[in-house]
């Protein structure tokens, strides 16, 4: 990780921006421009020795719009580049600085906390912000004071946080993404949300992936969940785009009795179980109007269970500042009594590993295990998926033979695991590990940007 320079104002000179004499051999070129965002102004550099700070003019500081605060210090030929600056784009603002986002204002306003340890500059901003006479936006940040907004420059890097595939698919949403993508260069990461089916495919002809998959099937017939169902007796239907457990149903065929059952979550919130004569009052009854061609066959893996209630493991992975991928937080979810599914919204409950196993060698195993898999299967994907991936939330379960299998993988991954108090160090890492990122392609937008487009 670069040091990070505290930024102070000096009145002194106009233009000028005085650095440390540490940085001097990082180019052989004379500097004469500075560049922080996409705003830039000539400029005169001095080095001198100075303690974890640079200088810079009033005059240079409200060309550039820069924010007192951290920054870090990028040479590239003539050029020195402040920031990196990182915009955070998203949707459903309300109009309240108290909390501009709605409900989702705390979510952001801890990535807007987690750059001053970074040393960056951060902003969330969305389509309606962005002056394009002037690429100036205004853009939301949040510190000890509260939520403001403010005039700031197009950032170098765009971390795409938009809530919903719905809100993703809006013209004016894409509009902003493809000019800044094209006019201005700026690298997009996370940008769409991945499709349960395409992730499958993508891994199922690698032998190092596809030992984690589940039988699956897209736009089952019933006769395909029939058989699947008298061979591994319970079966999960899911939506191909689904989120949050929404819309699954947990198929179950009893040999002895000659008789289906359902668990599901109705749409008043209600975990239900039914039982039908056969497929077709399943789908009669309880099924609706969905239609199949939205939905995934999928065998039920017997995992291992606490209280015999089910669990499953949310594990996240990011890249840092070198393009690399770590597995950055662990975190058991037990389903709640009665759930299809082991989200917390539907009654689920966070665990850590070291409630969940008592024995040392157990909790170890766990460990590597699920951290291999999430680090496989995070590269595979990077490698097929087109575009900037920063982060990817698996949900993995562990099975009674220890095998571990992957049942989604997010690109947006929600942070319900975050909520536990022990993973407080998780949860800070992980938000400076996707600014970290943004850093990583900074640097490559000013130093090799024809290899953003290999």
């Amino acid at each position: 990780m670069n040091p990070s320079y505290n930024i102070t104002v000096t009145f002194t000179a106009s233009k000028t921006l005085i650095l440390p004499a540490s940085a001097r051999h990082e180019t052989n070129h004379d500097i004469t421009e500075v560049i922080f965002g996409t705003a830039a102004s000539s400029c005169f550099v001095e080095f001198q020795e100075l303690n974890g700070a640079i200088k810079i003019s009033k005059d240079l500081m409200d060309d550039l719009l820069l924010p007192l605060g951290k920054t870090q210090l990028i040479l590239h030929q003539n050029t020195v580049y402040l920031g990196p600056l990182i915009g955070i784009f998203t949707a459903g603002f309300t109009g309240s600085i108290l909390r501009p986002i709605g409900n989702r204002s705390l979510f952001f306003a801890k990535y807007l906390t987690a750059q001053k340890s970074a040393g960056l500059f951060a902003y969330v901003f969305g389509a309606h912000h962005i002056d394009w006479e002037t690429g100036i936006v205004s853009g939301f940040t949040f510190d000890d004071d509260g939520w403001r907004q403010f005039k700031i420059p197009l950032p170098n890097v765009v971390y795409d946080r938009l809530p919903n595939r719905e809100i993703e698919e809006h013209h004016a949403l894409k509009m902003v993404k493809r000019r800044l993508r094209t006019e201005y260069g700026i690298p997009w990461f996370n940008p769409g949300f991945f499709d349960k089916w395409t992730i499958h495919q993508l891994l199922l002809p690698h032998a190092e992936t596809a030992l984690y998959l589940p039988e699956t099937k897209l736009a089952p017939s019933k006769e395909e969940i029939e058989v699947m169902l008298h061979r591994h007796n319970s079966v999960y239907l899911k939506p191909r785009n689904g989120s949050l457990g929404l819309g699954v149903f947990q198929l179950i065929y009893s040999p002895d009795e000659q008789t289906y059952y359902c668990r599901y979550r109705s749409d008043q919130e209600d975990n239900i179980l039914r039982k039908y004569r056969s497929l077709d009052q399943f789908f009669m009854y309880s099924f609706g109007s969905r239609k199949m061609d939205d939905y995934l066959l999928q065998e039920r893996i017997k995992l291992i269970r606490i209280d015999q209630q089910q669990i499953d493991f949310r594990v996240h992975t990011n890249k840092d500042s070198q393009g690399r991928f770590h597995v950055t937080a662990i975190a058991a979810k037990m389903a709640g009594k009665g759930c299809v599914t082991t989200h917390v919204d539907n009654g689920g409950m966070i665990k850590t590993l070291e409630e969940l196993f008592e024995q040392e060698d157990e909790r170890n195993q766990a460990f590597h295990s699920l951290t291999l898999a999430a680090l496989v299967l995070s590269e595979k994907i990077d490698q097929s998926i087109e575009g900037f991936i920063g982060e990817i939330g698996f949900d993995l379960g562990i099975d009674a033979c220890k095998n571990v299998w992957l049942f989604e993988a997010n690109s947006k991954p929600g942070r319900s695991i975050f909520s536990h108090p022990a993973l407080k160090e998780e949860d800070l890492h992980s938000r400076k590990l996707s600014l970290q990122y943004a850093l990583y392609l900074t640097k490559i937008a000013i130093e090799e940007p024809e290899a953003l487009y290999e």
